[in-house]
């Protein structure tokens, strides 16, 4: 009787099947397929998390000295301020071929060498951007003498200008890395117009040549779902999250992106697993993204994509996926708003940041520690243990 209906129940569930439509059983085979991914993809972060837990959290800022003097505050003071004020020790920095070559052949490194030499007065790290594509808009940063020209003019000029800022800081105690040509195939976002793969792998040839003893990051773009199989291979990905942004295309509103922290942790799993390389988080989304100029928002503007409770959130967020190298992104708006607009409160939320950091990772360090003691201490026992038995 039993094995009757055993059989009775496995023909009517063939059966069952053979009478599904066509669209059910592509829906359900997509269904099968999207949570193994999905599964799989969680999988692989929540390893990727884990194999982090006692690696100390870096956490640092970028700081565009022209962005500061666009929003209205001294540049000079601003990065001061992050260093004393918010204990910053880690910057990502950038080398603008348009301001350091404004005429050809013209040089002035006058901004980003106060910048180094306050990075090395006070034990801090560079992450310095090289390249044509680097942080903030228009993202190329051409110099006006070379706007309109072909390739075969402005790119030799660009090697130029390259190696001069590679020579200039690569002794550097400060310098910790670069990161070539930032977000360099994001064709949606900027004024660029050369995307060459070819190009790119060019110029990671030269850098490493000019200076093989630093490592090189290049970084994707934002909120992509895909891993970094094609050349070249940097020592360092970097990736970039937004949050919350204004859509000026389509919806005409705030868009707050989908995606879970763990999903970060799975692009640097994935590309880990694929690569050997780590990824590092090298622009995280810490002030607003208006629908106008930022300069021009008002606080009420600016509150609806970034506030105090959003910075706290963001920080957190980068936090828990599992990433333990983070530059945020928007401290020269921190300073503008805490110095033109007299209020402290993105400002404090930083500080806290920054200084629970540093509590964890002295913590982290203890415990450390403490297990190596442990550890040891465990093993001379066993020792004296086995001589005294002897």
């Amino acid at each position: 009787m039993h094995k009757k209906y055993l059989h009775r129940l496995k023909s009517r569930r063939i059966k069952n099947w053979k009478d599904w439509k066509l669209w059910q059983k592509i829906l359900s085979i997509l269904a099968v397929l999207i949570l193994l991914t999905v599964g799989t993809m969680y999988g692989i972060a929540r390893w990727y998390i884990a194999s982090q837990n006692n690696t100390p959290l870096t956490l640092g800022a970028s700081f565009v000295p022209d962005y500061a003097q666009y929003l209205g505050v001294n540049p000079q003071e601003t990065m001061q301020a992050m260093v004393t004020d918010l204990g910053i020790h880690d910057f990502r920095l950038t080398s603008y071929w348009g301001d350091i070559e404004p005429s050809q052949g013209v040089w002035d490194f006058s901004q980003l060498d106060w910048e180094f030499a306050l990075a090395s007065r006070t034990n801090s790290t560079v992450s310095l951007s090289i390249g044509l594509r680097q942080p903030r808009w228009p993202e190329c940063h051409l110099p006006d003498w070379v706007i309109g020209e072909p390739k075969s003019v402005w790119y030799p000029q660009l090697k130029t200008f390259m190696g001069k800022v590679i020579d200039r800081y690569k002794g550097n105690k400060a310098l910790a890395n670069y990161e070539l040509e930032n977000e360099y195939f994001l064709k949606v976002f900027g004024t660029c117009t050369d995307f060459s793969r070819d190009r790119l792998i060019n110029e990671l040839s030269f850098v490493k040549h000019k200076d093989p003893n630093h490592p090189v990051i290049i970084s994707r773009s934002n909120n992509a779902l895909g891993l970094p199989v094609g050349k070249p291979t940097p020592d360092i990905f970097g990736v970039s999250v937004y949050k919350r942004v204004y859509d000026q295309t389509i919806t005409h509103r705030y868009y707050e992106y989908p995606f879970p922290a763990w999903f970060y942790g799975f692009l640097a799993g994935g590309g880990e697993i694929l690569t050997g390389k780590n990824m590092i988080i090298h622009e995280l989304q810490a002030e607003p993204w208006p629908p106008g100029p930022l300069a021009t928002a008002t606080i009420a503007e600016q509150n609806k994509s970034m506030n105090a409770t959003r910075l706290k959130s963001r920080f957190q967020y980068g936090e828990a996926t599992g990433i333990k190298t983070i530059y945020l992104w928007g401290a020269e708006w921190w300073y503008a708003r805490l110095i033109k607009d007299h209020d402290s409160s993105v400002w404090n939320v930083a500080k806290s940041e920054f200084a629970a950091a540093r509590a964890s990772n002295a913590a982290l360090e203890q415990r450390l520690n403490n297990s190596k003691d442990s550890k040891a201490n465990h093993q001379a026992n066993s020792f004296f243990g086995s001589i005294y038995k002897n």
